[in-house]
C-alpha cells in the first residue's frame, strides 16, 4: 500500500519536508462554507482510510441552530468521509506542524451526498462533461480589513494602518491605500505559497480597507476548493497583524459591498476550444444562449448567490453592485459583463455573487444556469451599452421574496438535486426567520419615542 503523503500534492510534502507531521485536520463546508470536520494526530490519521459524521451537519444554521428534518436529523445517521488528498495543504498558521485535507461526503451505501456542497458542483460538472464540454471560472474575491470587533451592538470600523491613522475610503487601485496594510497582505502571500496557492494579483478596491484579490482560471471544483482555503487563510493573516477579515457582503454602512465576480468560459472537451468563439472570430450561438441562460435563470438562485438578510444591503444603486439582468461588453453597470479579452479568452463575468457565498454552491448556481441556456438555446437580450443603474432593479428585494423564487424553479432543482435544494431553502428560512425577531438599533433610535 502506497503511504498517503505520496499521494498529496508537491507543496504539502515540501512542507512536511524533514519535519515531524502532527496533525491532520480532516474538513469539508457545510451549507454555509464553514470548515467543518475533525482533526486528529497524523499517526492516527494513516491508519483509517475514512471516517465517519452526522448528516445534521447540513442542517445547522449559521446561529447555531439545527432544522428539524428526517433526512438529516431524524436519528442523525452518519455519512462517510473520504480524503481527496490532492486538496492537501498546508495550515501554516498552526504552532504544530499541520496538513489540512478536503474530504467527499458519501451515504453508507457508497453514493456521493447530494446535500453536500462540493457534491452539488461535482454534479453540476458532470452534467457539462456529458455533454462534451468543460465549464472553466476565474473568481475575483472582495474582502474587508476591520478593525477588531468585539461587540456586535458596535459599529464595524476600518482597521488601522502603519501610519497610525485608520485606512480611508474611495482609494481604488491605490498602492499607498495597500500599503497601509501591508502586513497582512504579506502573510497573505507566505501562507498561499506554502498552501500551494496562486494569486493573479491583489488590489485596493473603493472600500475603507477593502481589498480585492484575483485567482488565475481554472476547473471549478479546484477554484472552489481554493476560495474555500483562501477564507480561512486570510482570516488567519489579519488576526496575526491584530485586524479582522470579513466577507460580509455589506460590512460597513454606506461603503461598497463586497463580491464574488465569477468569469465564466466552457471549452469543448474534444477541440480544447472555447465555445463562445464562433468560426468567424465573432460570439457564438454558444455564447449567446450562455447570457440567456444567465438572464432567465439567475433570479431563481439569487437565494444561493446571496445568502444572508446582510447579502440584500448589497444591490444598491450606484454602489458597484448589479441591480438588473442586462448583459453588455465592458460595461460595469450590467450584471453580466463581457470583459475586453483576446478572441480566444472570451468569457462573461457575473456580478452578482456576493463574497459571502459559499463558493461550491455560487460557482454551482452560476454554471446551473448557464447550462440551461445551452440547453435551451434561447437568445439574450440585446447587449446594453449605456449605464444600467438608471433601469429598474430586477433582483428580489430580499431573501424571503428570492427564496419562493428559488422553491418554485424546478429545472434549478433538477440540475443542483431536489434534496439539496430542499434542505437548503429549510435551512435559509430559519436564518430568515431568526433574524426577524431581532430588533435594529434603527428601530430603537427612531420608534421607541415617536411612535
Amino acid at each position: 500500500m502506497v503511504e498517503w503523503t505520496k499521494l498529496i500534492p508537491d507543496h504539502a510534502q515540501e512542507f512536511i519536508s524533514n519535519r515531524r507531521l502532527d496533525e491532520v485536520e480532516c474538513i469539508l463546508a457545510d451549507l454555509s462554507g464553514i470548515a467543518r470536520g475533525k482533526a486528529m494526530p497524523a499517526s492516527k490519521f494513516k491508519k483509517q482510510d475514512f471516517f465517519y459524521l452526522p448528516t445534521s451537519i447540513f442542517s445547522q444554521t449559521i446561529t447555531g441552530e439545527w432544522l428539524d428534518d428526517s433526512l438529516l436529523t431524524s436519528i442523525e445517521p452518519d455519512m462517510v468521509l473520504k480524503p481527496d488528498f490532492s486538496t492537501t495543504s498546508a495550515a501554516p498558521w498552526t504552532a504544530d506542524v499541520t496538513l489540512q485535507i478536503i474530504h467527499d461526503v458519501f451515504d453508507q451505501q457508497g453514493n456521493p451526498y447530494p446535500v453536500a456542497p462540493r457534491n452539488v458542483l461535482k454534479r453540476v460538472v458532470a452534467l457539462y462533461e456529458n455533454i462534451g464540454l468543460s465549464p472553466i471560472v476565474a473568481p475575483e474575491m472582495e474582502f474587508f480589513l476591520v478593525a477588531p470587533n468585539i461587540d456586535p451592538n458596535m459599529p464595524i470600523e476600518p482597521p488601522m494602518g502603519r501610519s497610525g491613522r485608520r485606512v480611508a475610503a474611495r482609494q481604488a487601485y491605490s498602492m499607498s491605500a495597500v500599503d497601509e496594510y501591508g502586513p497582512v497582505i504579506d502573510d497573505i502571500y507566505d501562507f498561499a505559497e506554502s498552501q500551494g496557492l496562486d494569486i493573479e494579483g491583489i488590489l485596493q478596491e473603493g472600500g475603507s480597507g477593502q481589498v480585492e484579490l484575483n485567482l488565475r482560471h481554472g476547473n471549478p471544483i479546484r477554484l472552489a476548493d481554493e476560495i474555500f482555503y483562501f477564507k480561512r487563510l486570510i482570516r488567519e493573516a489579519a488576526m496575526r497583524q491584530n485586524c479582522f477579515a470579513t466577507f460580509m457582503a455589506k460590512p460597513i454602512q454606506d461603503e461598497p459591498g463586497s463580491a464574488m465576480h465569477l468569469h465564466h468560459s466552457v471549452v469543448d472537451l474534444k477541440t480544447g476550444k472555447n465555445i463562445f468563439l464562433g468560426k468567424d472570430g465573432n460570439d457564438s450561438d454558444s455564447f449567446m444562449h450562455f447570457i440567456a441562460g444567465l438572464q432567465n435563470h439567475m433570479p431563481e438562485v439569487v437565494a444561493i448567490l446571496a445568502p444572508y438578510v446582510n447579502s440584500y444591503r448589497r444591490y444598491i444603486r450606484d454602489f458597484a453592485a448589479p441591480i438588473n439582468l442586462e448583459w453588455g461588453r465592458d460595461n460595469r453597470t450590467t450584471g453580466f459583463r463581457v470583459p475586453v479579452s483576446q478572441p480566444e479568452a472570451r468569457r462573461v463575468e457575473n456580478r452578482l455573487p456576493g463574497m459571502d457565498v459559499n463558493p461550491y454552491l455560487g460557482i454551482a448556481a452560476s454554471l446551473a444556469c448557464g447550462y440551461l441556456g445551452l440547453i435551451e438555446k434561447r437568445q439574450p437580450r440585446d447587449a446594453f451599452t449605456t449605464d444600467a443603474y438608471a433601469l429598474d432593479e430586477e433582483l428580489p428585494k430580499n431573501l424571503s421574496d428570492a427564496l419562493d423564487l428559488f422553491d418554485e424553479a424546478s429545472a434549478i432543482h433538477e440540475v443542483l438535486h431536489p434534496d439539496f435544494c430542499r434542505i437548503y431553502s429549510e435551512v435559509k428560512r430559519i436564518e430568515y426567520t431568526a433574524y426577524q425577531q431581532v430588533i435594529s438599533p434603527w428601530e430603537r433610535e427612531h420608534l421607541l419615542m415617536n411612535v
